[in-house]
């Protein structure tokens, strides 16, 4: 069996386990990070992207609060070209409480949060899609995040100071020997091939999967697995966030994303970690609600819907859903257990995901003697783009494609122009719908942690546009084909890279939807021989 050593493994390749990768390696500790699947395949990537300011959290739990306002802004310092600082807004609709508003409104001034009032004819003439019923309205600093490019702004800042990643691999077996842990037998996915890593400590920060985590470690931990279902629409259908000023439910968040708009979600209690299938009967009860606050929403096209398993944590169990605290807790298992060296975090938000990979680190670096302070609310994920570079870029992608491109690639950018530049074959565009290039393709494929078509959407967004991957799929496919890891069978790399897109389009099958995949089902079913998708 072959063996490598480090002083910590970090288990979870979400938002929070990055970020902790990070945080240790711009510290001088080694650290290897695990994760079962692709970076950013779970949790992490199956939110509404919203950036919270702690306004929708103020009068149920002021310390969460308080945490996203400060997060928020760290992040929006640290990591521009991830966040798109739209601004929030908080309405009022008929059936909602008016004397909540008043609550509201005290709970988030003393958490720091400053909430505007706006004349209501004001946001109507910005906002023409919201219903004239809206009573009252309220600006907060919300703000639209990409948590993919967050995710690989930690992984490539904790690459730079030697940090290393081990994706598709699972954790099979944790080690440990008089009461202290010892490292972590782990299992590549792929291969089979098995691996032992020496370590001092083992941080769990895998998720809706961390109780399974401490389960090897013979611990128990209760982690509350809260499915959400959110809807993704072909329109940016508003300016600003728009959220239902009302206690936090169903359907109560509208978040625009470039050219779309997201609304969400749904709370429901579940047993399998993995459980992110949506049900359609979740999207129509996310229309009903939605519809109570933009009347025509049913005339708009839904590209998608997909869902999440939020990790909520609450001592006791006590309570289940929305009743749950989304702060977050750090569990020091030397001190609950008597097992040195295994730390787990748990619950939280992807706001806070920074703050909580800080507070762990403080503690796992305090047992290895390290006192070096934390340096990631001040250390940018990447360096901003040259104005210089961005006009080279614009000659060979266009303005469009330069602009997304180098907010997706931050630091590699430069690399992938130059690229561009020296062959134009590679300028091609090959997902019209995200304007993601053959040589930005070419460039991810690279990765060490690239291995499906899926990887590729994760990393560049190819396949997650209008078409849904119906045109770029199989042109990306045919191009990496001469990749060791792409030359496979290319039908069971299309297919399954097609089911997990239809896997949040069956859902939506009504209208344009439905027309378009039609469509995509004659593609590949004549020009491709491929079955009919079930």
């Amino acid at each position: 069996m072959k063996t490598d050593k480090t002083q910590v493994v970090v288990i979870g390749g979400g938002a929070t386990g990055t970020g902790i990768l990070r945080d240790l390696a711009l510290r001088g500790i080694s650290g290897i990070l695990v994760e079962q699947g692709d970076l950013a395949h779970g949790t992490s990537s199956r939110f509404h992207g919203l950036l919270h300011s702690g306004a929708r959290y103020a009068v149920k739990d002021q310390a969460a609060a308080r945490e996203c306002l400060e997060e928020n802004k760290i992040l929006r310092r640290i990591a521009a070209n991830c966040v798109e600082p739209i601004g929030g807004l908080f309405v009022q609709a008929p059936g909602d409480d008016p004397a909540y508003v008043d609550r509201w409104v005290a709970a988030c001034q003393d958490a720091g949060i400053d909430p505007e009032e706006i004349d209501v004819q004001e946001l109507l003439q910005a906002n023409p899609v919201l219903g004239t019923n809206i009573t009252r309205a309220f600006k907060v600093p919300d703000a639209a995040v990409d948590g993919f490019r967050v995710l690989w702004g930690n992984v490539n800042s904790a690459r730079r100071y030697g940090a290393k990643i081990m994706t598709y691999t699972r954790v099979t077996a944790i080690h440990q020997s008089s009461g202290r842990v010892t490292g972590v037998e782990v299992t590549n996915q792929l291969t089979g091939a098995k691996q032992f890593i020496e370590c001092e400590t083992v941080i769990n920060a895998a998720g809706a999967w961390a109780g399974e985590i401490a389960a090897l470690a013979g611990l128990e931990l209760k982690v509350i697995k809260d499915k959400g279902t959110l809807v993704a629409f072909n329109h940016r259908l508003m300016n600003r966030v728009v959220n239902r000023l009302r206690p936090p439910g169903d359907g109560d968040i509208f978040v625009p994303h470039g050219t779309i708009t997201i609304l969400g979600t749904t709370s429901m209690t579940v047993d399998n970690p993995a459980c992110s299938q949506p049900e359609q009967s979740e999207v129509l009860r996310l229309l009903q609600i939605g519809r109570e606050l933009v009347p025509e929403l049913e005339n708009y096209r839904m590209i998608r819907a997909f869902a999440g398993v939020r990790p909520l944590y609450q001592p006791g169990n006590a309570a289940e859903g929305r009743a749950v605290t989304r702060n977050f807790a750090l569990l020091d298992h030397q001190q609950l257990d008597g097992l040195t060296g295994f730390v787990s975090i748990v619950g939280g938000k992807f706001t806070t995901f920074r703050l909580m990979a800080e507070k762990t680190v403080d503690l796992v670096a305090a047992r290895l003697g390290v006192n070096k302070p934390c340096r990631t609310a001040e250390e940018p994920l990447t360096a901003p783009v040259a104005d210089e570079l961005l006009q080279r870029g614009k000659k060979v992608f266009g303005i469009p494609g330069a602009q997304k491109a180098a907010e997706r690639l931050g630091d590699d950018f430069a690399k992938v122009v130059e690229q561009a530049e020296q062959k134009p074959e590679l300028q091609k565009m090959f997902c019209e719908c995200e304007l993601v290039s053959l040589a930005e393709i070419s460039h991810v494929a690279q990765d060490e942690t690239c291995f499906a078509l899926g990887d590729i959407r994760r990393k560049t967004r190819m396949g997650m546009g209008t078409c849904q991957g119906t045109f770029c799929s199989y042109r990306t496919l045919g191009a990496l084909a001469k990749y060791d890891r792409f030359a496979g069978n290319h039908r069971a790399y299309l297919s399954n890279f097609l089911q997990k897109r239809w896997k949040g389009i069956r859902p939506v099958l009504w209208g344009q939807q439905l027309r378009e995949a039609q469509l995509s089902t004659a593609i590949y079913s004549s020009l491709f021989g491929m079955e009919r998708m079930k």
